[in-house]
């Protein structure tokens, strides 16, 4: 099999998959793909990995709204936070400790593992906006924002437990409301990325495409799985990021991604 040919194939499927199961960007897994299976330098890399997430984000978010499984108004108050914050996060990145920020967001992500792992979050759907609770998820979004615009991460992984544990949202609902923001945060970015020169827009779009059906898949089998295992499936997805943000503790931070 030609790898050079074939791999953003499968590195679309395969990411396709995981944002619609989880309601992730999926960058985790696409951007060491795009380096290390078709030798694409690092920024570049996340810029592609933004770029193909419109389409795979679009796609996902599309099962979850066949599911119901959107909440419109909480998604946009935490977008609304997010675009501040992932603004003034991207403004802090040289004057702020890069390496203290990562030890204690991927030793937050761990605890957040072990709290989905030991007890399966008992929810029973969002409550009603109030002003209080418009101010918290604002704040839920530009808290979101601001460790994505230092670290260089998607929100997907913050977003999601917050949503479930904190704001008492249902699996699926907490899923496709992430996709809900990572959707335009995506083409924000890709716009900036394309502006910058760090993205190949063939990759992105041969990545996107090749996701968009599993996807698809990926975000009507979420509201299928039992709270049990997508507890367990999530707990590994962030330790899995835990584990990749203390392998690069010391590197550069890289652009914004919607993992």
């Amino acid at each position: 099999m030609n790898i050079s040919k074939w791999g953003p194939v499968g590195v679309g499927v395969a990411t396709g998959f995981l944002s619609g199961l989880f309601g992730v960007g999926g960058g985790i897994l696409m951007v060491p793909c795009l380096v290390l299976l078709l030798g694409m330098e690092q920024r570049r890399a996340h810029g592609t990995s933004l770029g193909a997430m419109v389409l795979i984000s679009a796609s996902a978010l599309g099962g979850f709204l066949l599911e119901g499984s959107v909440a419109w108004l909480p998604g946009l108050l935490i977008f609304a936070g997010s675009s501040v914050g992932v603004t003034v996060g991207t403004s802090l990145l040289n004057s702020v400790p890069i390496r203290m920020l990562r030890i204690g967001f991927a030793l937050l992500l761990l605890a957040t593992a072990a709290r989905f792992l030991a007890v399966v979050p008992d929810t029973d759907g969002h409550s009603d906006i109030t002003l209080g609770l418009a101010f918290a998820y604002i704040a839920c979004g530009l808290f979101t924002g601001l460790l994505s615009g230092t670290m260089g991460v998607g929100g997907g992984v913050i977003m999601i437990p917050a949503m479930i544990l904190l704001f008492g949202f249902a699996d699926a609902t907490a899923k496709g409301t992430s996709l809900l923001v990572i959707l335009p945060t995506s083409v924000i970015g890709t716009v900036r990325n394309r502006t910058s020169g760090n993205i190949n827009p063939k990759a992105a779009l041969v990545v996107g495409v090749a996701g968009v059906a599993s996807a698809f898949v990926g975000a009507l089998g979420a509201s299928e799985l039992s709270p049990r295992l997508s507890a367990n499936l999530f707990a590994i997805l962030l330790i899995v990021s835990a584990v990749q943000m203390l392998r690069h503790v010391n590197d550069a931070p890289p652009p914004v991604e919607a993992v």
